[in-house]
């Protein structure tokens, strides 16, 4: 039964091998989930999953409380899906399983393809990354600040994917979503200047 999948980007999910969410329970549980996939293939301290998961509201036996979430997450998950290590717990599970990390390299391969003036490749690669976006990041997580930086992530994604659409002579499509992102971006020079630069007809 065990998941081979993770999503994080958007409500915490596993996923089995054809695609259907195992059922994980409530939002305590997401979160721990969470936690583990944001650090996937990494032991993750019991301080920091109780900080995390309780975001300073901790229960009087934090550990004991921990223990048994882990507990209930295993026999969501599969009995082998979350390793106990020395001072914590590890999503025994390669980062490309979760999307966030898949995410980040997809995006990173496409920025690389558009620097490298292979913007075709970049639009397909970027795509792939943009598709993985399942809505806010980590919307599990009490305190929500770990998101900020996959945020910046997809911004930066939907700007590469953007002049990839100019590149191939694709302004039409390009420009009115490039109009919507400066609106809600209004700092974002990058941005700016690829609107300016783009083409109008």
């Amino acid at each position: 039964m065990d998941p081979v999948r993770y999503r994080i980007l958007g409500t915490a999910q596993a996923l089995r091998p054809d695609g259907t969410p195992v059922p994980v329970g409530g939002a305590r549980l997401r979160a721990l989930l969470t936690v583990l996939a944001l650090r996937a293939g990494r032991t993750v301290p019991v301080s920091l999953l109780v900080d995390e998961v309780w975001d300073g509201a901790s229960p009087a036996d934090a550990p004991g409380a921990l223990q048994a979430l882990v507990g209930r997450l295993r026999r969501a998950l599969g009995a082998d899906a979350i390793a106990s290590a020395e001072g914590g717990y590890r999503l025994a599970c390669p980062s490309d399983d979760v999307d966030l990390h898949r995410f980040e390299r997809l995006t990173g391969e496409g920025v690389r393809a558009l620097a490298d003036g292979d913007p075709a490749k970049a639009a397909v690669t970027l795509d792939d990354a943009l598709a993985l976006w399942q809505g806010p990041a980590l919307a599990d997580l009490p305190d929500r600040t770990p998101a900020a930086r996959p945020e910046a992530l997809h911004l930066e994604a939907s700007r590469a994917r953007l002049e990839a659409d100019l590149l191939l002579g694709r302004a039409p499509e390009a420009v009115p979503r490039l109009t919507e992102l400066t609106a809600a971006h209004p700092y974002d020079e990058p941005l700016h200047a690829l609107l300016i630069r783009a083409p109008r007809d």
